[in-house]
């Protein structure tokens, strides 16, 4: 195992929804896992159906989102996991608050930067229809706003690059900054 030889850290997976986060963490997980790293990811929908079931998608209970989340992943870095996390995370206060709860220096931001168009004509959960339909207010790139990182450790568009790419590109991003993991 490279555990003990690696510090742990965890990747901040930002984007649209139907950007191709959660199919970027999975492939990403399977490539560390192969090197022998303790990996995992948390997933912001299956956060939302287990410790986060309690909140909505008002600023404030995204807000809280993202700060429980960040404290589970860095629970898990100080137990030696490597933690991708793969959340919508619209805000750039809030992942600066991740940032810092995780700690700087573990914290990694990567935004899935597919476009809006794209993500809605994917549309893998119907979330844009119903959105676009009044059904779910503040649903963000659609009635609620998405703000962009301004200096992500990388920026991925799977637009312009297939999802299983853009998790090799991660993964050897992650790799050339060997101090990163």
């Amino acid at each position: 195992m490279k555990q003990a030889q690696s510090r742990a850290a965890t990747v901040w997976l930002t984007g649209l929804s139907g950007a191709g986060k959660t199919s970027i963490a999975g492939a990403l997980a399977q490539r560390l896992k192969a090197d022998g790293r303790a990996v995992t990811v948390l997933d912001g929908d299956l956060l939302r159906h287990g410790l986060n079931r309690d909140l909505g998608f008002t600023p404030q209970d995204r807000h809280e989102n993202i700060r429980r989340t960040a404290e589970v992943a860095r629970l898990m870095n100080e137990a030696g996991l490597v933690v991708i996390a793969a959340l919508i995370s619209p805000n750039r206060a809030d992942r600066a608050m991740a940032a810092a709860i995780i700690g700087a220096a573990h914290f990694i931001e990567v935004h899935v930067s597919t476009p809006v168009q794209v993500c809605e004509a994917r549309d893998p959960k119907g979330l844009y229809a119903r959105a676009r339909a009044g059904q779910i207010p503040q649903f963000t790139g659609v009635s609620a706003p998405y703000e962009a990182p301004l200096s992500p450790a990388l920026t991925l568009d799977t637009e312009q690059q297939a999802l299983e790419d853009s998790a090799g590109q991660l993964y050897r991003h992650l790799l050339a900054h060997a101090t990163l993991l």
